[in-house]
C-alpha cells in the first residue's frame, strides 16, 4: 500500500506539473534521429525567467567538459523507450540479468582502451557515472527532471535533479538516482545511490571558465551465484513458476563498490581574438581528479563454489584503489591552423587490500603504488562540412601506463547525410584485478604485475549515415595480448575457480550494424541488426554472430496535439553462444565453453504516451513467457532472464 501511494504521489505531481509548465512540443514520428539527443529548433516558449522573455526551449542547454552542446529534449520518439531503463541508455548490445541493478552480460566486445589500469570489477560499471558522464548546465529558469520507473517486488528506481543558475554564468545541478529491488529470486536483492553535484561557471570578460563536480556512489548486491539446479527453472513446473522456491549456490553473499570524486577543471585565455571573419585564442588551463573506490565482497557461510578457504565463515575480501591526476594543458584555437592543444598528465596510483600475504612461495604485496607521467597532443580543424580531429597520448615515466592514438575525419553531406571513419590504437595494462588480488578463498589470491604484458588493441571504425536507405556502423578490431578470467576445466555445474589469463594469439574481431526505420503514415517499423565475426584459434572472445531489435508501432498526435502516443511491441534475439559466467566474488565475468545461451525471442509490449514535458511508459515485458512459455532463457549460465512482467514509469521536466 505505501508503494502505491507513492506512485499515485508521483503521478499526481505530473499531473500537476504538467499543468504548469508552459512548452509545449509534439514532435511528429521519426523526428529525431538514432542518437536522439538534439532537439529541433521550435517557436514554443517558456513565460518566466531570469533571462530575457520569453525564452525559448534551446536556452535550456546541457554540455560535456569539452563543450560539446545539447538542450533540453522533451519529445517523445522510438529511441527513448530504448533509453526508458536502469542505464538511462540503449541496452541493444546487453543482456540484463533478472533483477534491475545485477550485472548485464555483454553481446559484443568490451574493449578497454584507458591509458592507466583501472580498478576492475568491471560488472559494477554499467551504471557508474565516470569524468566524462557528468553533464554542465545553462539555465535560464531553474529545471527540475524527474525520473521514475518500477523494479521488481519491493523498491523503485528514481533518478531526481534540479538545476538552476544564479546568473547567466553561474549555475548549479544537483541530483540523486537511487535503486532498491528485492527481485524474484532468493538473494538477489539490489540496492543504488549515486549523488551529483556540478557547477560552472564563466567569467564576466569569458577569459575564465571552471568546471566542478562531486559525485558519491554505492552499489550494492546480494549475490547467489545463480540456480543451483537449472533442471527445476527449465522444466517448468509450476512448483517452481514461484522463483523465490528455487535453490540458489550462495545464501549469504554479497558484494559492494563505494566511490567517492572531486573533480575541477579551470581554462583561462590568455589570447582572445575575435571578429567576424577570425579568431585567435589561446587557453591555459588544469584539470584536477580525485578519486577512491573500495570493493567489498562478504560471505556470512563460506560456500565450496568458489573452491577452499582460510575460513569456515563470515570472510571479508576488501581491495581499495586511491588515485589522483593533474593535468596542466596549453590549446591554442586558430581560424586558420585549427584547434592545436598540448598536455602533461601526472597519474598517482595506491591500490592495496590488508596485509602481506606469501603463497605457495609467492609473496603478494598489499599496496601496487607509483607516479606516472604522460603527455598528450591534440589537433581538430573544421573546413565546411569536412572535420579533422586527433589524440596521440603516451607515457614517458612509469611502468603502468601505455600509449593511446586516435584519429577521426567525418563529412556532413547534409544534415541528415554523412560518413565518418576513426582508427583508435592503445597499448595499456590490464586493470588491477588480473594484476593482484587477495581473499579468503585460496584460489583467489594471484600477483601478476610481473608476468603480465600490456594489450595492443587497433581498431578502425565507419560510419554511413543516409537518411533514406539505413546507418550503417562497421568495427574490426585487432587484439593481441588479451587479458581474460578464464574456469577450471569441468568445473561449471560444482565450482567457479577463476584465474587471469592472457592470450599469446591475436584476435580478429568483426562487428556490422545496420539501423533504418520504414513509415508507412502513422505506423513504422524500426530495426537494429547486427553481425560479429570473430577469429582466433582458441575460443576466447565470444559473441552471438547476429543479434536483432525490431519494433512495430503506431505513433499519432491526439486531442488536439496535447496529447502524443506512441504504442507496439519490440521483438529482441540473439543467436546461441558460448556466454561468459558471472562470477560474484570478483565482479567480473569468466570465459567457458561448456554451455551455450541464446535462440529465445523475448517480445515487449509497450505505450508511451507524452502531455508537455511528461513522458509515461508501460510496458509489459517478455509477454511471449505468459502467452507460451518456454523457459529456455538466460542471461548467463546459471542466470535466468527476466520472466513476464508488467512495468511503468515517467519523466517529466518542470520549467519552473
Amino acid at each position: 500500500m505505501k508503494r502505491m501511494r507513492f506512485v499515485f504521489l508521483l503521478i499526481f505531481l505530473g499531473v500537476f506539473g504538467i499543468t504548469k509548465a508552459q512548452v509545449n512540443l509534439n514532435t511528429p514520428m521519426g523526428s529525431s534521429q538514432p542518437n536522439d539527443s538534439l532537439l529541433v529548433a521550435t517557436k514554443d516558449t517558456v513565460q518566466t525567467g531570469l533571462w530575457k522573455n520569453p525564452n525559448r526551449i534551446e536556452d535550456y542547454k546541457i554540455f560535456t567538459l569539452e563543450n560539446d552542446t545539447t538542450f533540453v529534449d522533451t519529445t517523445l520518439t522510438i529511441y527513448k523507450d530504448y533509453k526508458f531503463n536502469y542505464l538511462r541508455r540503449d541496452d541493444f548490445e546487453l543482456v540484463p540479468f533478472a533483477n534491475v541493478g545485477q550485472p548485464y552480460n555483454r553481446l559484443t566486445l568490451d574493449e578497454e582502451t584507458s591509458l592507466f589500469p583501472q580498478m576492475g570489477q568491471k560488472s559494477k560499471y554499467y551504471n557508474y557515472f565516470g569524468v566524462n558522464d557528468i553533464k554542465y548546465h545553462s539555465m535560464p529558469t531553474p529545471l527540475t527532471e524527474l525520473f521514475f520507473k518500477t523494479t521488481f517486488e519491493q523498491g523503485q528506481l528514481l533518478d531526481a535533479s534540479i538545476s538552476f543558475n544564479t546568473s547567466r554564468r553561474l549555475n548549479f545541478y544537483l541530483a540523486y538516482k537511487g535503486m532498491k529491488s528485492l527481485g524474484k529470486y532468493q538473494n538477489v536483492e539490489a540496492n543504488a545511490g549515486a549523488f551529483r553535484f556540478s557547477t560552472v561557471y564563466h567569467s564576466e570578460n569569458d577569459r575564465y571558465d571552471l568546471k566542478a563536480h562531486f559525485v558519491g556512489q554505492s552499489l550494492r548486491n546480494e549475490e547467489n551465484g545463480g540456480l543451483l539446479y537449472n533442471e527445476y527453472f527449465t522444466s517448468g513446473e509450476d512448483d517452481f513458476t514461484d522463483r523465490s522456491r528455487l535453490e540458489v549456490i550462495l545464501d549469504e553473499a554479497e558484494n559492494q563498490l563505494v566511490s567517492k570524486r572531486y573533480f575541477i577543471n579551470q581554462t583561462y585565455a590568455i589570447l582572445n581574438n575575435k571578429d567576424s571573419l577570425s579568431y585567435n585564442i589561446l587557453n591555459v588551463g588544469h584539470r584536477f581528479n580525485y578519486e577512491t573506490k573500495s570493493y567489498y565482497y562478504a560471505d556470512e557461510l563460506v560456500s565450496d563454489y568458489f573452491g577452499e578457504a582460510y575460513l569456515s565463515e563470515d570472510m571479508r575480501d576488501h581491495m581499495k584503489l586511491r588515485t589522483m591526476e593533474n593535468q596542466v594543458f596549453a590549446e591554442l584555437n586558430n581560424s586558420l591552423l585549427g584547434k592545436i592543444g598540448f598536455k602533461v598528465i601526472n597519474y598517482n596510483y595506491n591500490y592495496s587490500t590488508r596485509s602481506v600475504t606469501t603463497i605457495d612461495g609467492v609473496t603478494i604485496p598489499n599496496i601496487l603504488k607509483d607516479n606516472e607521467t604522460a603527455i598528450q597532443a591534440t589537433y581538430a580543424k573544421q573546413i565546411g562540412g569536412f572535420k579533422l580531429e586527433g589524440t596521440a597520448s603516451t607515457t614517458v615515466v612509469g611502468d603502468m601506463g601505455g600509449t593511446d592514438v586516435f584519429a577521426k575525419a567525418s563529412y556532413n553531406f547534409n544534415d541528415k547525410n554523412g560518413i565518418e571513419a576513426s582508427l583508435h590504437m592503445n597499448t595499456s595494462m590490464p586493470n588491477f584485478n588480473y594484476l593482484m588480488y587477495q581473499s579468503d578463498y585460496i584460489d583467489y589470491n594471484w600477483y601478476n604485475v610481473d608476468t603480465f604484458e600490456k594489450q595492443t588493441s587497433s581498431t578502425f571504425n565507419a560510419k554511413l549515415k543516409l537518411n533514406k536507405i539505413a546507418n550503417v556502423d562497421v568495427t574490426y578490431s585487432l587484439l593481441d595480448k588479451y587479458a581474460y578470467f578464464s574456469e577450471e576445466v569441468g568445473a561449471i555445474d560444482s565450482m567457479l575457480i577463476a584465474s587471469p589469463t592472457q592470450y599469446s594469439g591475436t584476435i580478429n574481431y568483426l562487428k556490422l550494424k545496420l539501423m533504418r526505420e520504414f513509415r508507412v503514415g502513422k505506423f513504422a517499423l524500426n530495426n537494429t541488426i547486427m553481425y560479429q565475426q570473430v577469429g582466433q584459434d582458441d575460443d576466447i572472445l565470444n559473441v552471438p554472430e547476429f543479434v536483432t531489435r525490431n519494433t512495430l508501432y503506431f505513433a499519432t498526435p491526439m486531442f488536439k496535439n496535447n496529447l502524443y502516443l506512441e504504442t507496439g511491441i519490440t521483438f529482441k534475439y540473439f543467436t546461441k553462444y558460448y556466454a561468459n559466467t558471472y562470477n560474484p566474488l570478483l565482479s567480473e565475468f569468466t570465459v567457458q565453453n561448456d554451455t551455450q545461451i541464446g535462440e529465445y525471442p523475448v517480445f515487449d509490449l509497450f505505450l508511451n504516451f507524452k502531455i508537455r514535458q511528461t513522458r509515461f511508459f508501460f510496458k509489459a515485458e517478455h509477454i511471449n513467457n505468459l502467452i507460451a512459455p518456454e523457459y529456455n532463457y538466460y542471461s548467463a549460465v546459471n542466470n535466468p532472464y527476466r520472466d513476464f512482467v508488467i512495468r511503468f514509469g515517467l519523466v517529466w521536466n518542470l520549467f519552473s
